[in-house]
């Protein structure tokens, strides 16, 4: 499965991602700032990954808002 960010860089298991752009998220008045790093992603679906932040656990993020550190 090629999963690729923003820039079309490969992401894989395990990498850390930065977010590009604020984003909400749903079922919750918290928003993830711009510049956030996520560490330990996982692949969940072609344009998907899984991951945690501090405030949030079992997050998924598409990958066109995220660019690999």
């Amino acid at each position: 499965m090629d999963v690729k960010d923003s820039n079309g860089t490969m992401l894989n298991d395990g990498d850390s991602v930065t977010l590009i752009k604020d984003l909400k998220v749903k079922g919750s008045s918290l928003t993830l700032k711009r510049g956030i790093i996520i560490k330990g992603i996982r692949l969940y679906n072609g344009s998907e990954i899984e991951c945690r932040t501090d405030k949030v656990k079992g997050l998924r993020l598409e990958t066109q808002w995220l660019k690999k550190v």
